[in-house]
């Protein structure tokens, strides 16, 4: 997580990071926002100060959502190592990850609920402003931030592993199949899903979208890959453990051992 990462300050003793990559993020944006409208309005400097301040407020959304994983986490006695922060979003890198569905469930569900709370708050704002707000000012940037923050958290309740949606179906499917199972199957329907987005992303001309799913699909598989290794690793354990009883049982069973019968 720390490789071609920038490391920012802590939050609530959290490690933020910055990948090297996300100046290129907002240099995109900042060419997108120095573009005119099709009606020729908008662009210029004043486009790209407003997008560039845009995503920056959206990637302190992130930065919230990441940490609503991470403190419910904490409450379940698991650390978190820190939040990296990339052009394609916020990723917390937990010690662990708890195997009782009902938790998992919790504190994937925490991340969406912070997105759902900040667009509600906005929103109980931007109804209030008149329709010919224009776009380059404050509320035209809340107004896109509710928007973005109710977005952000239904995309990632899509059932696409490792997103929190494919977590929570891993998290239901593992009370009726064994961890690794449940991962495996998790993953394929986000494989799925992420090639269903990368097509409709390419055609609907959203290059970053199809980066996004890009990422889930071989995310996905990273990750199951890495649960049957510590399961396979777990076993590997588990198995020496059991050589070792067995092995002490059989020394302490042996003819003439610790009878009492012993003569000098």
């Amino acid at each position: 997580m720390l490789r071609w990462s920038i490391p920012l300050f802590r939050v609530r003793g959290i490690q933020l990071s910055l990948h090297s990559t996300f100046p290129l993020l907002l240099a995109y944006v900042a060419w997108q926002g120095w573009r005119p409208d099709e009606d020729g309005s908008g662009g210029g400097w004043l486009g790209v100060g407003f997008n560039v301040v845009l995503v920056l407020c959206f990637f302190v959304c992130v930065v919230l959502h990441e940490l609503g994983h991470c403190l419910t986490a904490r409450r379940f006695g698991i650390g978190t190592r820190g939040i990296l922060l990339s052009p394609i979003g916020g990723m917390a890198d937990m010690e662990a990850i708890p195997r009782q569905p009902s938790r998992e469930i919790l504190m994937t569900l925490a991340g969406p609920a912070v997105n759902f709370v900040i667009a509600l708050m906005l929103w109980l704002f931007v109804r209030h402003l008149p329709d010919e707000t224009p776009l380059y000012s404050v509320g035209g940037l809340l107004y896109e931030l509710c928007g973005w923050n109710f977005a952000m958290g239904c995309f990632n309740l899509l059932p696409a592993f490792p997103m929190d949606g494919g977590r929570i179906l891993r998290a239901v499917l593992a009370t009726r199949l064994p961890y690794a199972r449940a991962t495996f199957w998790a993953a394929t329907a986000g494989k799925v899903l992420a090639m269903v987005g990368i097509a409709v992303a390419i055609w609907a001309g959203a290059p970053m979208v199809a980066v996004l799913f890009s990422f889930i699909f071989f995310a996905g598989e990273a990750e199951y890959r890495l649960v049957c290794r510590r399961e396979q690793e777990a076993e590997h354990w588990r198995q020496w453990q059991l050589r070792q009883i067995v092995l002490a049982d059989g020394l302490r069973t042996l003819p003439g051992q610790g009878d009492g019968n012993d003569q000098t």
